[in-house]
C-alpha cells in the first residue's frame, strides 16, 4: 500500500489509511492557533485504494497543485481531491497568513509534469514573460513577487504573512494606485484563463484576491525565489507605463 507523508515546518506526519487524518487549527496536525482558521479544515482519507483531500471548512478554500505547478486545483469548502502526484502543494490563507503544506506519496499514480518551458526565459531585464498562454510584462512580474516575498524567501513550507497593498507598493517605490492598477490588470489576464477566486466579491475582495494570487502563484511555479531580483531591478531598466503594459 502506497504510503502518504505531509510535511509542514520542516515536521512530518506520518498518515494512517485506517483513520481520517485532520488539518486545522486543532487535528492530527495542528497548523496555527489563527482564529481564523477552522478548527477542522482539511481531511486525508483513503477510500477504495485511493488517497483524498477534503475541505471540510466553510469558508476557506486551498490551492492544490503537483510539484511543478502544471496541474493545479482550486479546493473550495466541500469539495475533495485525489491524491495522485509523488509531491502535492497545498497552499491556503488564513486571515493575514499564508501556509503550505506538501504530500509525498510513495508509488504515486501519475508523474509531475514538468512546464519550466512555460514560464518563460528572461531575467530583470526582460519586458515580457509568457506563464503558459499569459504575457506579463515586468511591472507585472514585480507586482506579483512583491506580494509572495515572504512565501518565496521562507524557503519551504510553512507559513507566513501576506503584504497589504500598500506595503508592497512601497517595496517596489511604487505609488499605491499604480500597484492597484497594475494589480487588476494581473488578476483579470489570470481569470480570463480560468483562474478561480481573482474577480468579483464584496468589500473584503480586495484581501481575499491578493491571498488568492499569491497561493496560485507560489503553487503553480508562477514566481520562485529565482524572481526575487525583480524587485531591485533599477526603474530606469523597466518599461515606462506609456508602453502599454498594463494592458
Amino acid at each position: 500500500m502506497a504510503g502518504l507523508r505531509i510535511e509542514f515546518c520542516g515536521e512530518w506526519f506520518e498518515v494512517d489509511a485506517e483513520q481520517p487524518f485532520e488539518i486545522g487549527r486543532d487535528g492530527d496536525l495542528e497548523v496555527d492557533d489563527n482564529p481564523y482558521l477552522h478548527r477542522r479544515f482539511l481531511v486525508v482519507t483513503r477510500e477504495h485504494g485511493m488517497w483524498w483531500l477534503s475541505n471540510v471548512g466553510t469558508l476557506l478554500s486551498a490551492t492544490v497543485c503537483d510539484e511543478s505547478g502544471g496541474v493545479q486545483s482550486w479546493l473550495s469548502p466541500g469539495t475533495r481531491i485525489p491524491i495522485v502526484f509523488p509531491r502535492t502543494t497545498v497552499v491556503f490563507t488564513a486571515g493575514p497568513t499564508t501556509y503550505e503544506l506538501q504530500a509525498e506519496l510513495d508509488d504515486a499514480p501519475y508523474a509531475d509534469v514538468h512546464t519550466d518551458a512555460l514560464r518563460g526565459e528572461g531575467e530583470g531585464e526582460a519586458t515580457e514573460a509568457t506563464i503558459g498562454l499569459v504575457p506579463f510584462t515586468t511591472s507585472q512580474r514585480q507586482l506579483i513577487v512583491a506580494l509572495a516575498e515572504p512565501l518565496l524567501r521562507r524557503g519551504g513550507t510553512g507559513l507566513s504573512e501576506l503584504p497589504s497593498s500598500v506595503d508592497a507598493a512601497k517595496r517596489l517605490g511604487w505609488a499605491t494606485t499604480r500597484f492597484n492598477r497594475k494589480l487588476d490588470n494581473v488578476c483579470d489576464k489570470l481569470d480570463r484563463i480560468g483562474v478561480k477566486g481573482l474577480r468579483g466579491g464584496p468589500a473584503s475582495h480586495a484581501k481575499n484576491r491578493r491571498a488568492r494570487l499569491v497561493e496560485y502563484a507560489v503553487a503553480s511555479r508562477l514566481v520562485t525565489s529565482d524572481d526575487l531580483p525583480l524587485l531591485d531591478l533599477d526603474p530606469a531598466d523597466a518599461p515606462a507605463d506609456g508602453s502599454g503594459e498594463d494592458r
